[in-house]
């Protein structure tokens, strides 16, 4: 993970957002006069890409020669259609990421050739195309590639092209995942994936207040985009209880600023504390709850790790989440969840869905915290970075939101969520760390694979392996 003076030390790794901010203020003002500001995706009309790019290598294991047909994927000519067909659907999820895609075009023959090339210049992962038993198994062409590849994060791809003890052999190689599957579509997921890892290295968050934050928060004017931010607040909210409109207008200036920093140090997002956080009486949890649906990296107090799940979850499915304090409910034996900001777009930044928000004060303290209704019934996924390369990680489901776990009479943060764990017998177990990162959907399998790619050792919520 790069550092900077601004930037807390990572216990985990990380690397640059696809998703910046705006490059200039015109844009942020026309996207207000459009009426779509409360829209993600009006932010990155005008979005600058990072210098550099990651690059994939992809060699394909076929057979070459010969016009019948070959158990069990057809006649060459079909195969060489089939090599087009996959080629185009990680070409253009390439594009889309802005990874650097690097084909060779004719299967892959001199495997002792390639592995020289990759020791003289490593990319940043490998995508290995299996598409036949003999060419790529029995030939022993992938378990050579897999096994003198080096530290280069690899996928195997096998549209079943073998039985499980040719799998075997590949499968659990360090770094290394086996995406085995009829699933055409999966190949750009694993463009994503080796993405991921690659974004994930380098990670970039500045640590707030700065030195000169609160100066830069007085010149925020009272303008038309500080006027527009606090009425989609006012108008949207379910309902206002302690702030007033000046409240909201203080609290949206943080986003303003906490915007303006990371651009202009093309961050990948920030973390908050002191001020902005606990202790705080104009905290800035408005702001972290809307970076996150803009998709950027948002975290309070401080953490890190809990920075470094969020931008996994961003750059793996463009979703943001919650951050949250554990707290067992042995009656129920569920975890309920606990913080004082959430995003709001938990389907995702590119999707209509917009969680319901309660505007409440910070602790009783004042300043402004969305108190954030979490969509009951729905799938979950609940993970933790413990160091660098240690993750604990489950499913579960969505029981209860802040309607039924009000403060008062509860304790806890203003936005509470209850959780069902998947294969968890006493929650009094789940791992004793600090923050929780929660996203909708299980996804624990993809973020699986990521860790299989990223030398991650991965245990269930309770720290088990």
């Amino acid at each position: 993970m790069q550092t900077c003076q601004r930037c807390l030390s990572s216990r985990c790794p990380g690397r640059t957002s696809r998703r910046r901010f705006l490059t200039t203020a015109g844009v942020t003002a026309a996207a207000v006069q459009m009426d779509l500001f409360d829209l993600a995706s009006s932010l990155f009309t005008a979005e600058t890409k990072p210098e550099k790019k990651p690059r994939v290598g992809v060699v394909f294991l076929r057979r070459t020669k010969g016009g019948g047909c070959t158990w069990p994927t057809g006649t060459t000519e079909q195969l060489q259609d089939m090599q087009a067909m996959f080629t185009k659907t990680m070409a253009d999820a390439a594009g889309k990421l802005g990874v650097q895609l690097d084909v060779m075009p004719k299967p892959l023959e001199n495997v002792d050739a390639y592995l020289n090339q990759l020791k003289a210049a490593p990319p940043d992962g490998l995508i290995v195309i299996a598409m036949g038993l003999n060419a790529a198994w029995r030939s022993g062409k992938a378990q050579k590639l897999v096994q003198n590849r080096g530290d280069i994060p690899t996928i195997v791809y096998a549209n079943v092209t073998a039985f499980t003890p040719n799998y075997l052999t590949v499968a659990r190689a360090p770094k290394t995942y086996l995406g085995a599957t009829q699933d055409v579509g999966w190949l750009a997921f694993a463009v994503r994936l080796l993405y991921t890892v690659w974004r994930m290295k380098s990670m970039r968050v500045l640590a707030c207040p700065t030195k000169n934050y609160y100066d830069e928060f007085k010149k925020v004017e009272d303008g038309k985009e500080l006027r527009a931010l606090a009425d989609f607040y006012e108008k949207n909210a379910k309902k206002i209880v302690e702030p007033k409109p000046a409240d909201i207008l203080e609290a949206v200036k943080h986003y303003i600023v906490l915007r303006r920093l990371v651009r202009e140090g093309q961050y990948d997002g920030v973390t908050v504390r002191g001020p902005l956080c606990i202790g705080g009486k104009n905290p800035a949890c408005v702001a972290v709850s809307r970076l996150l649906d803009e998709g950027i990296v948002a975290a309070c107090e401080g953490d890190m790790p809990a920075a470094a799940c969020q931008l996994l979850t961003l750059s793996l499915f463009d979703r943001p989440g919650f951050m949250g304090n554990p707290s067992p409910n042995t009656v129920n034996n569920t975890l309920i969840v606990t913080h004082c900001t959430s995003a709001l777009k938990l389907d995702g930044i590119d999707k209509p869905y917009r969680a319901p928000f309660v505007l409440r004060d910070f602790h009783a303290m004042g300043g402004v915290a969305p108190m954030v209704e979490w969509p009951v019934g729905r799938e979950a996924t609940i993970m933790d970075l413990l160091g660098k390369d240690s993750m604990i990680l489950g499913g579960g489901k969505t029981i209860a939101n802040t309607e039924s776990i009000a403060q008062p009479p509860c304790g806890g943060c203003r936005t509470s969520v209850e959780f069902e764990l998947d294969g968890v017998a006493d929650t009094l177990e789940v791992d004793k760390g600090h923050h929780k990162w929660c996203i909708l959907e299980n996804e624990v399998r993809p973020i699986k694979a990521y860790c299989q790619l990223a030398g991650i050792k991965v245990a269930d919520l309770t720290g088990r392996a």
